[in-house]
């Protein structure tokens, strides 16, 4: 983990997951990149439960005040943002996941254990949100991460690997495990870039319980290598992938798409204040950083308190959290006390 200064707060900064020759088994491309054919994905489509209830305007409203959570600086809740369309999940309920990929055992829980295994695991911490924040329903979902930066250039020299559409179908046949699980595919373009990456994953981003994630750490620029610097996504871009959730949504009639930008450096996320709210996407600035309580709290308050987009999120590191004293990991119980309250929290 490397740390930085801001203002006398110490944050961590801390490079995060990716399938680097060091830290994986080494996926290779050989999925979307041919046009491989998936598998049969009707099968895994979750049934369209409670998807489209109507918003209650005032309901949403009161909830966005009161997950502000008491600040007086003006800056939350985020003022005129849209209403969003019927079934929105956010605020109504806070999204709890496990985060992984199925190649590697040190990218986080989903894939490290064995699924009835990891479903258990995330059913305590279901049971432990509920039990903190009663007034939040829990929302599991897992988070898979579909393309992966890689530390090979691989045969078109863009340094990411697209997973095997078998393997994203697998995640979608384990979250019908559950009820009503959804589930995030997630980018990490490295050299490629969003607008090659993005469309790739339509027909899954077209299912009703599928939503998104990008990760401007892999998002490189002027051609250097992934984990060799932190990358960037610049308001522009973040607005081009909402653009493409809204058309996706009015195009198949879905709820809305939750869309998490992961974050923990301010130069990670560029003219935040001109990313673009749409009635169709909930945006979620979730902080991605590593390390002891102090650490995380910092990045919180300086990258996402600090410039509010929509909604928030908070990372938590089964091991990565608690490499250095006081080695614990934070809890619901004091995440909820957050301005504003984290309203998606990934594990792992």
């Amino acid at each position: 983990m490397r740390l930085t200064k801001i203002t006398g707060v110490v944050l961590a900064v801390g490079i995060s997951t990716c399938l680097f020759t060091n830290c994986s088994s080494g996926a290779k491309e050989k999925s979307s990149e041919k046009g491989a054919k998936s598998t049969d994905t009707t099968a895994v489509v979750e049934e369209e439960v409670n998807l489209r209830t109507p918003v209650d305007t005032a309901k949403y409203n009161q909830l966005i005040k009161a997950n502000a959570n008491g600040d007086t600086t003006g800056k939350w809740p985020v003022k005129n943002q849209p209403i969003p369309l019927d079934g929105a999940i956010l605020p109504f309920k806070r999204i709890v996941c496990y985060y992984g990929n199925l190649y590697s055992k040190k990218m986080g829980a989903l894939g490290e254990y064995e699924p009835k295994t990891m479903l258990s695991m995330l059913d305590k911490e279901v049971a432990r949100w509920n039990k903190a924040d009663p007034s939040t329903p829990v929302q599991p979902a897992l988070h898979y991460i579909a393309v992966v930066a890689a530390g090979d250039p691989g045969k078109d020299g863009k340094y990411r690997n697209r997973m095997p559409f078998k393997h994203i179908d697998s995640v979608l046949n384990i979250a019908k495990m559950r009820k009503n699980m959804i589930v995030f595919l997630d980018i990490q373009v490295a050299l490629s870039t969003i607008q090659t990456e993005l469309p790739l994953l339509e027909k899954y981003l077209a299912m009703p319980n599928v939503h998104l994630g990008i990760d401007p750490e892999f998002s490189m620029k002027g051609g250097v290598l992934p984990g060799k610097k932190i990358g960037t996504y610049d308001a522009s871009e973040i607005n081009y992938v909402s653009g493409y959730l809204a058309d996706l949504v009015k195009k198949h009639n879905l709820p809305p798409k939750v869309f998490v930008v992961h974050r923990f450096t301010k130069k990670m996320v560029t003219n935040s204040q001109n990313i673009k709210l749409r009635p169709e996407v909930q945006v979620v600035m979730h902080m991605d950083g590593w390390g002891e309580p102090d650490l995380k709290l910092g990045t919180y308050r300086h990258f996402i308190y600090s410039e509010p987009v929509q909604f928030t999120g908070f990372k938590l590191f089964y091991k990565n959290d608690l490499k250095k004293a006081p080695n614990r990991l934070m809890t619901p119980e004091e995440l909820v006390k957050l301005k504003p309250r984290p309203i998606y929290i990934q594990y792992q």
